[in-house]
C-alpha cells in the first residue's frame, strides 16, 4: 500500500490560484479536440471549422453575493452575463447555458422567478440559449452553477498568452467603479445594522451601483474588433482587478509590461466615491475587481484601427520579462505591480483595497 503523508496543508497557504494550479499541473489532455484545457478564461474544443469554448462558474450566498442588497433579478442577469464575459475574453460570442441552483426553503416560487426573469432578460439580450440544468435543496442559501458554450473562428481564439514586446496594452471602458458600487452597499449596511431606523443613502450613486450589481459582458468589443481587422495578441476579463489580470497575461505570455498611471481610464462617479472613501482611485482601479472590461494586447501597427473603436484606452506597452511588470506613477518612478486575486481562504477578507481585493467571480 502507498504510504500516506500526515501532512495537513491549509487552503489558505496556496490561495485559490495557488490550489487551482496544485490540484491540476499533472492533468494531462487525452482528446485530440481539447484544443486548450484548464489555464485560460475557457477551455477550447475542436469540433470542425469552428471551435467550441465552454466554461462554467460556481456563486454561492455570502461569497459572491449579499442578499441584503443585491435584487434576486439583477443576481440572474448578472450571473449570466459575468459567464458570456469569459467567452468574450477568448474573443468569441457567447451561444448557450446551463444553470443550476441550489436553495434553501428560505426561498419562495415568486423570489426564485425573480432570478429566472434576470437571467433569461439577459440571454435575450445576447442571444443565448438557456438550455438546461438542476435545481436542488441546500441547508442554507442559495448556490448557482452556470456552464457556458461559445463560439470563434479556430484561428481567431484569443489566449492569455501571445503577448509580445511592444505590443500594446488596452483596456475597454472604465476601472474600479463596480468596487466602488461594492462599498457604498456595505457601508450603508453596516450603517442600517447598527441603527435599523437609518434609511439606506444611496442617492446620486446610480452609476458605481450599476457597475457592480448589473455589469455587462463587452461582446459588442468582439464583434468591433472583428470588424476592424483587429486581432488581439492575448486577451483576459477584469474579474479580479486590473492588476491580478495583466499578471496572468504576463505570467502565460512570458514578458514584463509598463502600465501608465496617468493612462488607467477613471470615471469621475468612481472618483468621487473613491475620494468620499479616503481610498486611492488609482489603487481601486488597479485592485478593484467585477468591472468585466477587456484587457488585451495588440501589434502596433494596429493602432492606427484601434483608435477608430471608441471606448478602448491604451494604458501601456508590454516589455521583455526581465524588465518587470510595474505601474509607472505620474513622477516617473516604476511601481511593481502585485495582486493576490480575491482569496476564498484568507483568515481576514476584510475587503480593504490595498494589495487587490477583487472579488473572484
Amino acid at each position: 500500500m502507498a504510504e500516506t503523508s500526515n501532512k495537513r496543508t491549509e487552503l489558505s497557504e496556496l490561495g485559490e490560484f495557488g490550489l487551482i494550479e496544485h490540484l491540476t499541473n499533472d492533468i494531462k489532455l487525452k482528446n485530440k479536440s481539447t484544443l486548450k484545457g484548464i489555464g485560460d478564461d475557457a477551455a477550447v474544443l475542436d469540433y470542425g471549422n469552428k471551435v467550441a469554448l465552454l466554461s462554467t462558474d460556481l456563486l454561492i450566498e455570502g461569497v459572491h453575493f449579499d442578499m441584503s442588497y443585491t435584487p434576486l433579478k439583477h443576481l440572474g442577469y448578472k450571473t449570466a452575463v459575468v459567464n458570456f464575459s469569459d467567452i468574450a475574453a477568448m474573443n468569441g460570442i457567447p451561444k448557450q447555458i446551463t444553470v443550476s441552483i441550489a436553495v434553501s426553503n428560505r426561498y419562495s416560487v415568486e423570489a426564485l422567478e425573480e432570478f429566472y426573469n434576470g437571467l433569461l432578460f439577459a440571454c435575450e439580450r445576447y442571444g443565448v440559449d438557456l438550455v438546461g440544468g438542476d435545481t436542488s435543496s441546500c441547508p442554507h442559501g442559495m448556490f448557482v452553477s452556470v456552464s457556458v458554450v461559445g463560439e470563434a473562428e479556430k484561428d481567431k481564439v484569443v489566449y492569455r498568452k501571445g503577448a509580445k514586446e511592444y505590443d500594446l496594452v488596452c483596456v475597454t471602458g472604465d476601472l474600479g467603479a463596480a468596487y466602488m458600487g461594492l462599498l457604498l452597499l456595505e457601508r450603508e449596511k453596516q450603517v442600517f445594522q447598527s441603527d435599523p431606523t437609518m434609511q439606506p443613502d444611496l442617492s446620486g450613486h446610480d452609476y458605481i451601483l450599476e457597475r457592480h450589481l448589473k455589469p455587462e459582458a463587452r461582446t459588442d468589443i468582439v464583434e468591433q474588433l472583428q470588424k476592424a481587422g483587429i486581432l488581439p495578441t492575448s486577451m483576459i476579463d477584469i474579474s479580479d482587478g486590473l492588476a491580478s489580470e495583466i499578471l496572468h497575461i504576463c505570467k502565460n505570455s512570458e514578458v514584463g509590461c509598463s502600465l501608465y498611471e496617468d493612462k488607467l481610464p477613471i470615471d469621475v462617479a468612481m472618483a468621487t466615491m473613491a475620494e468620499e472613501l479616503n481610498i486611492s482611485a488609482v489603487t481601486a482601479a488597479m485592485n478593484g475587481g467585477e468591472d468585466y472590461e477587456l484587457l488585451f494586447t495588440i501589434v502596433q501597427k494596429d493602432y492606427e484601427k484601434l483608435k477608430e473603436i471608441p471606448g478602448i484606452t491604451v494604458i501601456g506597452h508590454i516589455t521583455a520579462k526581465n524588465e518587470g511588470i510595474n505601474l509607472v506613477s505620474n513622477d516617473g518612478k516604476l511601481i511593481p505591480i502585485t495582486a493576490q486575486g480575491w482569496n476564498h481562504w484568507r483568515e481576514k477578507n476584510d475587503r480593504e483595497v490595498e494589495g487587490d481585493k477583487g472579488q473572484e467571480k
